[in-house]
């Protein structure tokens, strides 16, 4: 039977805003308060996100200002990304559903098939990685340098990164499709020792990660990649998705969020 999930579409917002509604979504989700959702964002200004449980160490806060870029700490793992110039998407469904129940790995390998479906619809010839991270690359400060198990990749380079964070009664993953720009980007936001090790690990990402336009050599709108996630995931998990805005409480949960956790240093800057 199809199921209905809620499409949540935001507006391009701050990166402590994207990631407080993403856990507002999860909780309400896990606690029966909101159906499952799809929701597809962006970020204003360019944010660099953390993994988890990355030191932040790894940040160089004044080339951040000097850029005039953001940064947050997500509350799923992985390593960093710089967001901009891309659509994001966050999946949230109970822990018994069907599209996320299992062990981490098989929801990873069954959600990826909404993502294949959709990146298909845009013309790309994608494959599904399906090696496994060894200990180097998982110390790597760099989410996009090399693809995780199941994670999407074009002509062997990886094309959209994804987290997972799984609750008692909820999950969520949320990951980022770069449509544009220059990837390399992200080592400006990072520390290194010397200009040599910035500039080698800036060609390194650029050979193993790829941007969507780079994929099919001409640009492809926020709007476009939107409708194709929607069109992608409805197909592939034969769910049905019905527009619709955030609750009142999902909205001051939000706003809690945002500020006892997501601007908050002890989150964001925490030692690990």
């Amino acid at each position: 039977m199809t199921e209905t999930w809620r499409l949540y579409l935001s507006p391009p917002a701050l990166g402590a805003w994207n990631m407080a509604v993403d856990e507002a979504i999860l909780e309400h989700v896990a606690h029966g308060e909101a159906p499952p959702t799809l929701r597809l964002y962006s970020w204003k200004p360019a944010c660099l996100s953390l993994g988890r449980s990355q030191p932040f160490s790894d940040v160089d806060p004044e080339a951040l200002q000097a850029n005039g870029w953001d940064v947050v700490r997500r509350a799923t793992g992985g390593r960093a990304i710089l967001h901009t110039n891309e659509i994001t998407y966050s999946i949230i469904a109970p822990s018994n559903n069907q599209h996320v129940s299992g062990s981490l790995l098989e929801s990873y390998h069954h959600l990826a098939q909404g993502l294949l479906a959709a990146l298909k619809l845009l013309g790309t010839n994608v494959e599904m990685n399906e090696e496994k991270l060894d200990d180097a690359a998982k110390n790597n400060p760099v989410c996009f340098e090399t693809p995780s198990t199941y994670e999407i990749t074009v002509d062997g380079k990886k094309l959209i990164g994804s987290a997972q964070a799984r609750q008692k009664d909820g999950v969520l993953q949320h990951g980022s499709l770069p449509l544009t720009g220059d990837l390399a980007r992200i080592t400006q936001a990072l520390s290194f020792p010397d200009a040599v090790s910035r500039q080698h690990a800036a060609e390194k990402l650029l050979a193993r990660a790829s941007t969507l336009e780079s994929a099919l050599g001409r640009a492809i709108a926020w709007g476009a990649a939107s409708k194709a996630f929607v069109q992608g995931f409805e197909s592939a998990l034969d769910i049905q998705l019905k527009r619709d805005e955030l609750s009142f409480p999902e909205i001051l949960r939000v706003a809690d969020l945002v500020k006892e956790k997501y601007t908050h240093p002890d989150w964001t800057e925490r030692r690990i």
